[in-house]
């Protein structure tokens, strides 16, 4: 009976030992098992020691991708939308959008003295229908939108109006910026950062408080100083607003302002951007009163010696120059003595939803009556244009799906055939001094700027 226990035993073990023995255990013997030996002490349990764990397989490391060439980008690259090509193989993908033809200052280059005319509340483009036509430009490759006026500040609803725009950033939109005089920009800067703002061009002439009220026909100067110094402010803390301060330079008048405008730059990170005085409807303009990019960069050289080239990026209007040693950058916008119009990339829509494809040019043609059309030619709102959008929606699912082009509806196949009209009959370059001076156009204000 003795022999037959470990046979008992044996049965029931497992009949087969697992491969994980640690080693130095005495290995098994095949066949019948017997009954351990003195030689062969089984080996305490607390003495076993633990069994190895198995290592997962490792996956293949896959390969480093290299580093992106210079090419990529352009290897990448969508092609542009021939809607907003040109025949000269100009691409605008930068839009300026006049959103109201009001303004809280009477500037003597912009707007005459008398006012101008404005056009009724109904004509103007609604909320919605520049959150409409901004979308439709972005679809075809507008990186830049740029909210003018008049005035933008003054426009109530901005600030939404900037968020939907703002929106747009995650279907290609990459800088949301405004044009402003800066009198009600501080009160607004931080929402308007919130939305998406990337960059400020403000309008200042002088830095002398009287000679402002001179030029502007208002009085404002401190409001404006405190929206520069908010945004300076913002960009210390990291808000990353590019900001550029526009003067227009008129001999004469303000001509004297040049060097502190440039002193400006010393300690503080903007850039004063010196335009040429360009004529427009009820301005006054004279050829006398312009003072030309070389008189301006003359006359700093003589005070700056050392002034540095600064070298330009794609599609710059401005010539840009650095003061060694300053924080800031000086530029000049040469539109009347050295067009920059073969590099043109900038389309405009005014506040009457008029497309302007040249600022100089004085043919337009109207997004708004095409876009109203679907709503008896009346203004739309946001529940008319949700009613269209629904209304183009269902005539869509009732078609086949080759009938039309994946993404585009009526609306929109009329809107980008008139755009692209329009971009097609672009000319290579604006008129001259000469010819522009006698040439109609809008006034300033009522285009955008």
């Amino acid at each position: 009976m003795d022999s037959l226990f470990p046979r008992a035993i044996c049965r029931l073990k497992p009949a087969k030992t697992p491969h994980l023995l640690p080693r130095g255990l005495p290995k098994r013997r095949r066949g019948i098992a017997s009954i351990v030996t003195a030689t062969q002490q089984p080996v305490p349990f607390k003495d076993i020691p633990p069994f190895p764990l198995r290592t997962p397989p490792q996956p293949h490391p896959l390969p480093k991708p290299h580093p992106p060439t210079r090419k990529q980008p352009l290897q990448d690259a969508k092609p542009f939308s021939d809607f907003l090509t040109d025949k000269f193989s100009r691409q605008h993908d930068y839009l300026r959008i006049s959103i109201t033809e009001r303004c809280n200052l009477r500037c003597t280059y912009c707007m005459p003295e008398e006012g101008v005319p404005l056009s009724p509340a109904s004509h103007l483009l609604t909320t919605p229908e520049i959150s409409y036509l901004s979308a439709l430009f972005v679809s075809q490759g507008v990186a830049k939108i740029r909210l003018t006026g008049g005035e933008p500040t003054i426009r109530k609803d901005i600030v939404p109006l900037m968020y939907e725009i703002g929106n747009l950033r995650s279907k290609g939109l990459k800088e949301l910026c405004i044009t402003t005089n800066g009198i009600a920009l501080h009160r607004k800067l931080d929402s308007m950062a919130e939305a998406g703002l990337t960059g400020v061009n403000l309008s200042l002439d002088t830095l002398d408080p009287f000679q402002f009220q001179i030029m502007t026909r208002r009085q404002g100067f401190s409001a404006v100083i405190r929206s520069i110094d908010r945004i300076l402010e913002m960009n210390r803390l990291g808000a990353g607003i590019k900001l550029k301060i526009n003067c227009v330079v008129m001999r004469g008048i303000n001509e004297r302002e040049i060097i502190p405008f440039v002193e400006m730059g010393r300690e503080k990170d903007v850039e004063v951007r010196f335009i040429e005085y360009m004529p427009f409807d009820g301005n006054k303009w004279a050829k006398g009163k312009m003072m030309s990019y070389k008189e301006m960069l003359g006359l700093i050289q003589e005070k700056y010696p050392g002034l540095e080239k600064v070298r330009d990026e794609l599609n710059d209007t401005s010539k840009t120059f650095r003061v060694p040693g300053f924080r800031g950058r000086i530029g000049f916008i040469t539109s009347m003595t050295h067009n920059f119009c073969g590099s043109c990339n900038r389309l405009r829509i005014t506040s009457d939803g008029n497309l302007k494809v040249c600022l100089f040019g004085n043919a337009e043609v109207s997004l708004r009556d095409l876009l109203r059309k679907g709503n008896n030619d009346q203004p739309i709102d946001q529940e008319a244009m949700e009613a269209i959008k629904q209304v183009e929606m269902d005539r869509r699912r009732a078609l086949p799906g080759d009938v039309q082009p994946l993404g585009y509806g009526e609306r929109e196949r009329e809107l980008l055939g008139l755009i692209g009209m329009a971009v097609k009959r672009k000319k290579e370059k604006h008129a001259g001094m000469g010819e522009l001076e006698n040439m109609k156009n809008r006034p300033m204000i009522l285009i955008g700027g």
